[in-house]
């Protein structure tokens, strides 16, 4: 069963081919809604950790790079496991069931924080389910697509993913107005909504056999595929420029000393990301699909590139912040996704979700080690300095990137 995401064709337009092909399948709707629910849930958190971390538990920026680290890069030591464990099983759903409830039970575990160590300890568990679900979920979401639709699809999920982003940063922002101080507040809230999407998963997504009836690889044969030339390039470049990307906690952190938010103001800064975001997901997806998924990803970055140079800057006001944020919301979208897309058509259809997983994998690990070398370089530059040495090497990994990627979509 397929649901337009579109406006309708004239009766009779194009082959059944064609009409089916401008259409997105239930399953990667009912992901997509599940996203959503965990996402509100996920980002009512995020969006008040820094602030938490650094007001309201008193942790360093450097202890917070910390922290951000793991939150970025924990997931990896999963994520290649969850995506073989689905495509072993040949039944992904069960294996991102486990990883949505292991997220949803860490929401609720915020309540008994009050250290570096109890923080860092339920981040880890939080990030390990992300990492166990991502890549069975995502495969799902190949499986039940129309490979000339893939770009459109991933965009499709991950603007319902960003809806739930948006909304969860506004949902923090009105329990902190109404209740100062509230983050236990937030953390019981979140759980409520997590366990939500976990239900909606377990009853409405089909459970689906993938792989088309093939038996995953043995373990050590599938590690040799990942190494080969069909993504020793995608990978490298991934892993370039994952290690020039700022984690989003320190980019707001920055605004947020430039022009002096309020407490209360911080988890604005995420709806902004998260709008644009929602607005550019499906577009650069369609993009994606017609001038290639490499070439959007390479231009994403720039994008990011753009948004470093603009926070950076001595200048401060809305107009400025604004503009960083919506540049940083169109890099995931012309990123995140469209990685998804670009992986999962060079590997073959029964270790789909092992494939997308190594890609998420290396990501994740550079974005770690991104974090803890932006937390000591702003300690030892400053926050003007640090990003403009950011954005200089990513000025010059771009270009590296782009030739990594040259001639792997064929």
């Amino acid at each position: 069963m397929y649901i337009s995401v579109r406006e309708p064709e004239v009766e009779g337009s194009g082959t059944p081919v064609d009409r089916m092909k401008r259409r997105v399948a239930t399953t990667v709707i009912l992901l997509g809604v599940v996203s959503l629910l965990t996402d509100v849930s996920s980002e009512m958190v995020n969006a008040v950790l820094p602030l938490y971390l650094t007001a309201e538990i008193g942790i360093g920026l450097f202890a917070y790079g910390f922290v951000d680290g793991v939150y970025q890069g924990v997931s990896a030591f999963v994520r290649i496991l969850g995506g073989y464990a689905g495509d072993r099983a040949q039944r992904p759903k069960w294996v991102a069931v486990f990883g949505y409830g292991i997220s949803a039970v860490s929401r609720i575990a915020m309540l008994w924080t009050g250290s570096l160590a109890a923080v860092t300890a339920v981040v880890t568990a939080d990030r390990l389910g992300k990492g166990v679900r991502t890549a069975p979920r995502d495969a799902m979401i190949a499986d039940a697509s129309e490979p000339s639709n893939l770009g459109r699809s991933f965009g499709v999920h991950r603007a319902l993913d960003t809806f739930g982003a948006a909304a969860g940063p506004m949902a923090a922002f009105a329990l902190l107005w109404a209740v100062p101080r509230g983050y236990d507040v937030i953390f019981v809230v979140s759980f409520a909504v997590a366990l939500v999407g976990v239900a909606v998963l377990l009853l409405f997504v089909p459970n689906r056999k993938v792989g088309g009836g093939k038996s995953a690889m043995p373990l050590k044969a599938l590690f040799r595929a990942i190494a080969g030339p069909s993504l020793r390039r995608p990978l490298l470049a991934a892993g370039l420029l994952g290690l020039l990307t700022v984690g989003d906690g320190f980019l707001y952190l920055s605004l947020q000393r430039r022009d002096d938010f309020a407490a209360t103001l911080f988890p604005l800064l995420y709806v902004g990301t998260n709008l644009a975001y929602l607005a550019l997901a499906i577009p650069f997806g369609r993009l994606a699909d017609r001038i290639g998924r490499g070439k959007v990803f390479i231009g994403g970055h720039v994008l990011l590139l753009v948004a470093y140079l603009f926070a950076a800057a001595p200048i401060g006001g809305w107009a400025w912040t604004i503009t960083s944020l919506v540049l940083l919301g169109a890099f995931y979208a012309a990123s995140d996704g469209v990685l998804a897309a670009l992986v999962s058509r060079l590997v073959p259809s029964e270790f789909r979700g092992t494939g997308i997983a190594s890609a998420q994998t290396v990501v994740a690990v550079s974005r770690f080690a991104s974090s803890l070398l932006f937390g000591a370089l702003w300690v030892s530059l400053g926050r003007q300095p640090a990003l403009l040495v950011v954005a200089g090497a990513l000025a010059v990994a771009i270009p590296a990137a782009g030739w990594l990627l040259r001639g792997v979509e064929k």
